[in-house]
């Protein structure tokens, strides 16, 4: 199923504030992990943001399925959307910086279109999205820098497992368009309850967090990712995925690349690769390109 209709500035308003949402992740999670380890802390803002969705339901008065089939499905997404995929790029953030992060992070758009491409064909695969992603990744290459593709270094099995964690970020805008049908804060808030729960096991076992002693930034870096990143993020995810479909929806990993290396900057103080104005022109025009509706050059 593919998006329809014609769309206006909401839509990509929507798109934008996604991007903000979670853009926001990887620098937060930088300030949480050396005081919060990577299980504790993506059970922790999994719980904090299920706990608000879950308060926003109640006060709007909308029922949370009960049916087991519907379940299994929110499990199935938050696996292959949350739980999977940041447990890996929260324990590579230990080796790898959040900006670095930020743009290996973006290549999810690259992904999905060579899967809805060559795999599932159920969106249009347009010439025009084909040059979009090969924008996308052309500034992503000099966003992140010659230099530091050739020679990872120790880096490298951290970064890899940071790749491996976006093909499973696409996999999941293709997947969620089974959940469209639903509420998405209904959604959101299911899939993240199980993604607290599951892990909350080995991170008593293996984390033992009473004994943690996790300073007021960690804290509130985690609160702040549970509601904004997390809830919020989720949120948007599942309004761009209906209204959008899942290319465009993905094209705010593009967007993703400034935000994120922006806040790097803020938050963190790392530096900033000196070809960044270059990369972030072709890193918009391959949003650009990748956000116009399918045009009839449909490849065969």
């Amino acid at each position: 199923m593919a998006a329809t209709g014609a769309r206006n500035w909401r839509d990509y308003a929507l798109l934008l504030a996604l991007a903000c949402c979670w853009s926001s992740t990887y620098p937060l999670a930088k300030l949480a992990l050396p005081t919060i380890p990577p299980i504790t802390f993506i059970s922790a803002r999994s719980l904090i943001a299920a706990a608000f969705l879950f308060a926003i339901l109640w006060m709007r008065g909308i029922r949370v399925p009960t049916d087991a089939k519907v379940w299994k499905l929110f499990a199935t997404q938050q696996l292959i959307n949350s739980t999977f995929p940041f447990l890996i790029i929260t324990w590579s953030q230990q080796y790898v910086p959040a900006s670095n992060t930020v743009v290996l992070a973006s290549t999810t758009p690259i992904f999905a279109f060579l899967i809805t491409s060559l795999i599932t064909r159920h969106e249009p695969a347009t010439l025009l999205k084909l040059a979009g992603a090969m924008l996308g990744l052309a500034g992503t290459i000099l966003i992140v820098g010659l230099d530091a593709l050739r020679g990872f270094g120790s880096e490298i099995v951290a970064e890899i497992a940071i790749l491996l964690a976006t093909i499973s970020f696409a996999c999941a805008t293709i997947f969620g368009l089974r959940l469209s049908e639903y509420d998405p804060m209904v959604v959101a808030a299911g899939s993240l309850l199980f993604g607290g729960l599951i892990l909350l096991p080995p991170s008593l076992i293996i984390d033992q967090p009473w004994t943690l002693q996790p300073t007021s930034t960690a804290i509130v870096a985690t609160i702040v990712m549970g509601i904004v990143s997390s809830a919020l993020g989720l949120m948007l995810f599942y309004v761009c995925l209906g209204r959008l479909g899942t290319l465009t929806t993905n094209a705010q990993g593009y967007l993703r690349i400034p935000i994120g290396v922006g806040l790097s900057v803020l938050l963190l103080g790392e530096s900033v690769p000196s070809n960044l104005a270059l990369g972030l022109l072709l890193v918009m025009a391959g949003v650009a390109a990748m956000t116009v509706p399918a045009e009839r050059l449909k490849l065969r």
